[in-house]
């Protein structure tokens, strides 16, 4: 261990050190100084932010702590993305935790725990660094879904979700057990050297594993049993923190292990990442159509939009992975500023996640109607939103890699998904609102953000080209 590897790693450190701090202050601090959580979570997420872009001008591709760790212009971004996203979802939470009596500073922390972890997955450079990402990411999301301790659904779904996560995680650690038992090493760079065809039966079932466990975290059918049940059941803050950052991490985790450590085997893991994602397209879709819970129909649009992140890497170039990318990151910002609508518009003893609490939203609250008007056009796909050019992007790397079946498939599951987009938008403009509903409060900085949120998708859909151009140059 070196100076330039500690340097590397700041941002982790100061991470590390900011939950320390959070957790001496919860014990320690008294009552009226525990308020103090969330502003010094914030300070943590600016520190970490600027000490990342301090270090984001690595232009080549650095291997540090024994090659277990990589930094490289991808990583330094992904990180940063995750630091933003992080830090509005905390924004829009505050409300929600106050008015629920569950603003503990434990939310924070397990908050930037799951952050650490997803940091550590988007630089591992080892089987051994990827677990151990995996699962601090993993079992900080599960104790956030149990986070409102008086909720028996949250109790429920949150053990759902940890005993599915561990069936997950002991496929992905089988996986990678027989692939590190045939090459003989754990690192991501000597596995994809050291693999050649023709593969061996035990490959095959290793990749068999990994596939599954990758698909499992991504939400992917047929192993999306978990998601609506957890996005449902747990409390909306936290189902805005699973919807958002850790798709990042994800993406990240199907980048290094199958495009890069297992590249040679591409052959073999884009027939099965194709078959995943045309059940994902449709089931996703299709089940999204008859729900009446938007936490629950939003369930079924992360699965649906999952499939399009996979179809990228279906494609198997570099273009493709840069489109996933383009994708996944126009995704969570789109998901941000949706979950962010619900919380919102919630108040003390009511959660706003029926579709019917929805009608007429554009008498009641006309910023917030806008709001979600423009986020569920862009999902939908409607130009010039940036939904539109994230799906654009994906039809095109299929057609140029010659998968026009998939195009087609894909085509005809957004002309579907539309109809589930448009009746939100249906019941917000021209239904009558329901007398007993609440009038949506918030602060104005929180209204803002949101109202920045929805900008942004608008903007990066009148100029597609620089966040483009930006996810071509980390992958290429």
């Amino acid at each position: 261990m070196n100076a330039s590897s500690l340097a590397a790693a700041v941002p982790e450190i100061s991470l590390a050190a900011a939950i320390c701090v959070i957790l001496l202050v919860e014990v320690f601090a008294g009552e009226r100084r525990r308020g103090l959580t969330p502003t010094l979570t914030l300070l943590a997420l600016a520190v970490a932010a600027g000490l990342t872009v301090q270090y984001a001008h690595v232009t080549q591709r650095t291997v540090l702590f024994e090659r277990m760790y990589v930094a490289d212009e991808l990583g330094f971004a992904l990180k940063l993305a995750a630091l933003l996203f992080v830090a509005v979802a905390l924004l829009y939470s505050r409300a929600y935790l106050e008015n629920r009596s569950i603003l503990r500073g434990e939310y924070y922390v397990l908050a930037l725990t799951a952050l650490l972890g997803i940091f550590v997955l988007v630089s591992a450079n080892n089987l051994l660094t990827v677990y151990l990402g995996v699962e601090l990411l993993a079992l900080s999301v599960y104790a956030m879904v149990a986070f409102d301790r008086d909720s028996g659904i949250a109790a429920e779904s949150a053990m759902k979700y940890f005993v599915l996560g561990a069936v997950a995680s002991g496929a992905l650690l089988y996986g990678m057990s027989l692939i590190y038992g045939l090459t003989g090493t754990m690192d991501l760079g000597d596995i994809a050297a050291r693999l050649q065809a023709p593969f061996s039966p035990g490959v095959i079932l290793g990749l068999t594993f990994i596939v599954v466990a990758v698909a499992f975290k991504l939400g992917a059918v047929p192993f999306h049993m978990w998601l609506p049940d957890v996005y449902e059941g747990a409390p909306t803050s936290v189902t805005l923190f699973i919807g958002t950052a850790p798709k990042i991490a994800y993406f990240a985790l199907t980048l290094r292990l199958l495009a890069q450590s297992l590249a040679g085997t591409e052959s073999q893991w884009s027939q099965m990442l194709a078959v995943l994602a045309v059940m994902t397209l449709i089931v996703g879709n299709v089940v999204a159509i008859v729900q009446t819970n938007l936490k629950r129909m939003l369930a079924y649009s992360t699965i649906a939009n999952v499939g399009f992140i996979v179809l990228g890497f279906v494609a198997g170039t570099p273009d493709g992975y840069a489109a996933a990318l383009y994708y996944t990151l126009v995704y969570v910002l789109v998901a941000l500023g949706s979950f962010g609508v619900i919380l919102l518009s919630s108040a003390k003893g009511f959660e706003a996640d029926q579709l019917e609490d929805y009608k007429g939203l554009y008498r009641r609250d006309p910023l917030l109607a806008l709001a979600m008007m423009a986020l569920m056009f862009s999902t939908a796909g409607v130009p010039p939103l940036v939904g539109f050019w994230a799906k654009l992007r994906i039809f095109q790397v299929l057609w140029e890699s010659d998968h026009l079946w998939l195009v087609v498939i894909a085509a005809a599951m957004s002309v579907v998904g539309a109809y589930y987009y448009l009746r939100v938008i249906k019941l917000m403009y021209f239904d009558e609102p329901t007398p007993q509903l609440p009038p949506a409060r918030a602060a104005a900085g929180v209204r803002l953000a949101l109202g920045l949120n929805a900008a942004f998708v608008l903007l990066l859909g009148l100029l597609p080209g620089p966040l483009l151009d930006l996810c071509a140059r980390l992958i290429h």
